[in-house]
């Protein structure tokens, strides 16, 4: 029977597997451009979360990150600036940086308990004392809800969203949005 900890780190890794999944064989102008009217894009999220994960389950546990996130050095992550790539920042980069955090992280969750104390510093002081359980509750769900956001990103890009799409033939799919459709259609203002 896993612990509660290997229970966390396999949703958490599963997440992350996600995430990768749907930045897979697409162009650097693909996982680059911005897809939806916020600006959502996939190698931003990617990025994102690299500071999500060097941060909470990092920083947050008093082991600091290994590896320096310019966007957080300068100032800049609280203009958005981890939730795009910028020209010099290749996919091989930020991808390499996401693995990294993610040793970084998983090291965490192996050498303390899920009772270790934590502290967000960019929390509210009257909130930011909490544990390493609590924190990576967290991270699973954000980065759970993140690999929903780029599955739907990757589905726009080439209609390959989930990893099951390939399974669905091109007929099943028609008459299934086709259903859809026609439910949604009754309630069509007229």
């Amino acid at each position: 029977m896993r612990t509660l900890t290997q229970e966390l780190q396999r949703h958490l890794q599963a997440a992350r597997d996600d995430v990768l999944r749907a930045v897979e064989g697409l162009s650097d102008y693909d996982a680059r451009r911005p897809l939806v009217a916020s600006g959502t894009n996939l190698l931003g999220l990617v990025k994102h979360l690299c500071g999500i994960e060097l941060g909470y389950l990092g920083a947050s546990v008093g082991r600091p990150s290994p590896v320096p996130l310019p966007w957080e050095d300068d100032g800049s992550v609280w203009e958005s600036a981890d939730m795009w790539a910028t020209p010099d920042q290749s996919r091989e980069y930020l991808l390499g940086l996401y693995r990294r955090a993610w040793q970084h992280s998983d090291e965490s969750l192996e050498t303390l308990g899920l009772d270790a104390p934590a502290s967000v510093a960019w929390w509210p002081e009257e909130h930011r004392e909490t544990t390493l359980g609590n924190l990576v509750v967290r991270v699973v769900a954000e980065t759970a809800q993140h690999a929903g956001h780029c599955e739907i990103l990757r589905e726009t890009v080439d209609g390959q969203g989930s990893p099951d799409a390939a399974e669905m033939s091109d007929e099943w799919r028609a008459s299934y949005v086709g259903k859809i459709q026609a439910a949604a259609d009754t309630f069509r203002p007229r």
